[in-house]
């Protein structure tokens, strides 16, 4: 077999040419699998003669083992060669057609797009804007209040305050205000009057005690959906209710937070590790300050894409052939998706390749056990979105077992560990630019 390559710049034409003595062995070999195994009539299985086998197979087979064989000699030679290539290979334009089956011998062509050439390294030289997050007094106490209120309880009271839940029996009334008869009647109906869109009809219920009867117009406090869905009926059928309706109140429950106690000390964190108010809100400030590391160096790392990508300049790629691979590969969301995302694939490339440089450099390595921790890491970050920050070790790693056996989760833990690594390396090489900001204009710098 001969593979030659010409190569104009970052595009390259890959020739192969392949005899029958490449291929002959494996064919002959699979020949012989296929007549120990096949099945004819008028034949005992494995006593098919040779060449009703050839007859029957040996098209399919030769053109599979060529097809086979081709493939692995191509990525053998472009990983002998260190060929850094974008994509695969592709049949070129300039490809004849090859008589498989009559033929012995064959030419291949294949198109090839290569990185461009470049260098990027960053030194103390290099100076990257970093962000240090304020924990102030604000934060720790709203933090708390979230802790407490996720850890909080529903009280029946007796009297109506804001935001509280009255449930209790709603009737349609009569132009009389007398009740409805064959009027909607709901037993258990329950209303918020704190999120009516009317001011006037929320205000009727300032007040309300158990057992009280009140007479309001849901019509006017709902839109069409809330308006079905209380009064049980279609979309299409709620506008035929827009009179007054009564409703008795047997029940007034309140969303109480939980008390800033040690039950709550022991719910948040591991039990028995905070025992007053005072160790609980600097506990609650290390929390807050160990996330906000983590989005200060997202945010750097962001800030040293920008700064690298502005030192290596333009890079020549070799367009025309990623867009045709990025066709080939997106066949099924047509051209209109390939040209809309196009720029920006290549931006992402861009990146891609002066991360691969960097990465290299500071010799960044992801094992098994680095990616395990950062699922425990996810996990446990997703049971604080509700507040649940003491959740068991055994627990978590039974959460992370399952996120591990999900392909694109483990490429996403992959990447994030990678970042991750990356960005604290690189805290340790260049220059940084420290900024101290409040939480609120470090949230600007991603919306502007």
């Amino acid at each position: 077999m001969n593979i030659t390559l010409e190569q104009s710049g970052v595009t390259a034409l890959v020739t192969v040419k392949m005899e029958k003595a490449d291929y002959q062995d494996a064919v002959k070999k699979e020949l012989k699998n296929i007549s120990a195994k096949a099945e004819m009539p008028g034949f005992r299985p494995g006593k098919v003669p040779a060449s009703l086998i050839q007859k029957r197979f040996g098209v399919q087979v030769k053109a599979d083992k060529v097809n086979q064989i081709l493939g692995e000699k191509l990525m053998n030679y472009v990983q002998e060669n260190k060929l850094n290539i974008l994509g695969e290979p592709m049949m070129s334009e300039k490809q004849q057609p090859q008589d498989i089956e009559n033929a012995d011998d064959f030419e291949f062509v294949f198109d090839i797009a290569l990185a461009p050439e470049f260098k990027i390294e960053l030194t103390a030289k290099d100076k990257v804007d970093y962000y240090d997050i304020e924990v102030n007094d604000e934060l720790v106490d709203n933090q708390i209040k979230n802790f407490a209120q996720q850890a909080g309880h529903p009280e029946n009271v007796e009297v109506y305050a804001d935001k509280d839940i009255l449930r209790g029996v709603l009737a349609e009334q009569d132009a009389d205000g007398n009740v409805l008869e064959g009027g909607i009647n709901i037993e258990k109906a329950s209303l918020m009057p704190a999120y009516f869109k009317s001011e006037d009809q929320k205000k009727i219920f300032d007040g309300a005690k158990v057992n009280d009867v009140i007479s309001f117009n849901p019509a006017e406090a709902h839109s069409e959906n809330e308006l079905a869905a209380l009064l049980k009926v279609s979309k299409e059928e709620a506008p035929n209710h827009k009179g007054n309706f009564t409703f008795q109140v047997e029940e007034i429950s309140r969303f109480v937070p939980a008390a800033i106690d040690q039950e709550l000390f022991d719910r948040v964190f591991e039990e028995g590790t905070v025992k007053s108010e005072e160790e609980f809100r600097n506990k609650v400030k290390e929390m807050q300050a160990e996330q906000f590391v983590a989005d200060s160096d997202y945010k750097f790392l962001l800030d040293v894409r920008k700064y690298a990508e502005e030192k290596v300049g333009n890079l020549e790629f070799p367009l025309e052939l990623l867009k045709k691979f990025m066709k080939e590969q997106n066949k099924e969301k047509g051209e209109d998706y390939v040209e809309k995302n196009f720029e920006k694939s290549i931006e992402e490339l861009k990146w891609h390749l002066i991360k691969e440089q960097l990465v290299a450099a500071r010799e960044i390595k992801v094992n098994d056990a680095d990616v395990k921790e950062q699922a425990v890491k996810a996990a446990r970050f997703q049971f604080m979105q509700y507040g649940m920050n003491n959740v068991p070790e055994e627990y978590l790693e039974q959460y992370a077992g399952e996120m591990l056996k999900n392909r694109d989760q483990v490429n996403g833990l992959v990447e994030r560990c990678i970042d991750e690594k990356l960005a604290q390396s690189l805290k340790t090489v260049v220059t940084l630019n420290h900024k101290s900001v409040s939480v609120e204009d470090f949230q600007k710098l991603f919306n502007n």
